[in-house]
């Protein structure tokens, strides 16, 4: 029996005063990819914040493999195995790709293994390895998303959450992009993905999972999706 990676009950979150997560219970069983589609605006971003602790849960619990996180520090998050690599990345502009990488294992229980997952990340990514002295500020979109994740994983994170990674770059680079999270997924992680591209997403996701205005509408898998013309037409532009 497959274990449940993460479990979402009743989850609500937001800023300030307003909500914006209501009511969300989401369950990611281990070594599957989960994806988040929905209309922008509707609280995906926010979703995985609240995961990350980065926006505060108001209400309900978030576990991973059983284990409470949501009152835990965005540290303490990280160091219990959620890693979130951004919508943007937000690299260290003035640091090279291998500063930027080794800045993904910064905590004492990743860095025991910081030169084996530095490996590791090469060999996924071997264009990092033949840059790993360049300037982040001088890459390009593509090769930034790149070292995000990169940098995610030094963490050897239990669950990778991954917010828009094909997002404003070009069709080639969206492909290339997507060959890594495939042979991510094909390597048994868990991971959960916000994707503003839904069938794109839907060839390789195990499910998808819907949120409009702050709760999940509809659940699937892509085959399901692509054979709900009234999901892709009210909430995704199909």
């Amino acid at each position: 029996m497959t274990a449940e990676a993460l479990s979402l009950q009743d989850v609500a979150s937001g800023y300030g005063q307003h909500l914006v997560i209501r009511n969300a219970s989401l369950s990611i069983p281990e070594g599957t990819l989960c994806a988040l589609i929905g209309p922008n605006g509707h609280g995906k971003t926010t979703l995985l914040r609240t995961i990350s602790g980065l926006v505060p849960c108001r209400g309900g619990t978030i576990s991973l493999f059983g284990t409470r996180t949501d009152s835990l520090r965005p540290d303490e998050i990280v160091q219990a195995g959620i890693v979130h690599v951004p919508q943007g990345d937000l690299l260290f502009p003035d640091m090279t790709i291998l500063e930027n990488l080794r800045m993904g294992a910064y905590l004492p229980a990743a860095a025991k293994f910081e030169r084996q997952r530095l490996e590791e990340v090469f060999a996924l990514l071997p264009k990092l390895k033949e840059r790993r002295d360049q300037t982040a500020s001088t890459l390009s979109g593509g090769e930034r998303r790149m070292v995000g994740i990169g940098r995610g994983l030094m963490s050897g994170g239990r669950l990778l959450m991954l917010d828009e990674p094909s997002l404003g770059l070009a069709p080639i680079v969206i492909d290339q992009i997507y060959a890594v999270i495939s042979a991510l997924r094909a390597s048994g992680r868990t991971i959960l993905i916000v994707e503003e591209n839904a069938t794109r997403i839907a060839e390789i996701a195990d499910m998808l999972h819907l949120l409009d205005n702050g709760r999940f509408a509809w659940a699937g898998t892509g085959a399901d999706l692509m054979s709900s013309p009234e999901i892709l037409s009210a909430y995704l532009g199909g």
